[in-house]
Order: C-alpha cells, then sequence, then structure tokens
C-alpha cells in the first residue's frame, strides 16, 4: 500500500515539526525580550522621576540638579536618559533600553514617568 513511496516521509514531517516549534521559540524568547526591555526602561523611567523629584523637594539639604540626579539613577538601572523636564513641582523623565531585533536591527523600548507633589495629579 505506497509503503515504499512513503519511506522518509516521517523523517520529513519530523523536521517540519522541529522548524515550527524552532520559530515558535524564537518568537516567545523575543517578546520576552521586548516586554522585559519594556519593564527595565519604566522601572528606570519611575525611579528616575522619582528621585528628581526627592532632589527638586528636598528640605534641609542641598537640593542638587533633578535631571542630573534623574540621570544617575537611570544609568544605575541599566537604561538611557532621553529627556527630563521640570516644570514647576513636576519632574517628567523618559528613557530607553535598546534589544537587537530578531533580523539584527537596533529597537528601543522607551518609557516616561513623571513625578511631583500629589495635588499636581
Amino acid at each position: 500500500m505506497g509503503g515504499a513511496r512513503e519511506r522518509g516521509s516521517g523523517t520529513v514531517l519530523g523536521l517540519a515539526l522541529v522548524a515550527v516549534l524552532l520559530v515558535l521559540t524564537l518568537t516567545v524568547v523575543g517578546v520576552a525580550r521586548a516586554v522585559h526591555a519594556r519593564g527595565t526602561a519604566q522601572t528606570a523611567a519611575d525611579l528616575g522621576a522619582l528621585a528628581a523629584a526627592t532632589a527638586l523637594h528636598r528640605v534641609g539639604g542641598p537640593a542638587g540638579d533633578p535631571c542630573a540626579v534623574a540621570g544617575e539613577v537611570v544609568v544605575a538601572n541599566e537604561a538611557e536618559l532621553v529627556g527630563c523636564t521640570v516644570t514647576g513641582d513636576e519632574v517628567r523623565v523618559t528613557t530607553r533600553v535598546p534589544i537587537i531585533g530578531a533580523t539584527g536591527e537596533l529597537l528601543l523600548a522607551r518609557a516616561t514617568a513623571r513625578a511631583g507633589p500629589a495635588e499636581n495629579w
């Protein structure tokens, strides 16, 4: 019943299954890396904004430059400071984290956070 004609078809089917599993695995890994980079960027932005707001409103000590403080905190959290603006009592910090895409292109995960007195919200 076609035994000779079907010889080796299991190998081809097995290779196709392995290829599909490999593509799925690479996709999941790529998405996980992007989610991690976005989380890192957001964490760095949040902590940078809080540190900058603290420096801006420091009582009993030198105030310091809020954006310089934010930059130190952002870099310590493995991100890059893209922008820092101080408007009145509010600080807005923008960060980015580079990731390499599946085809080798450079992608950037960005995040923005703001901090200031509660009455500004």
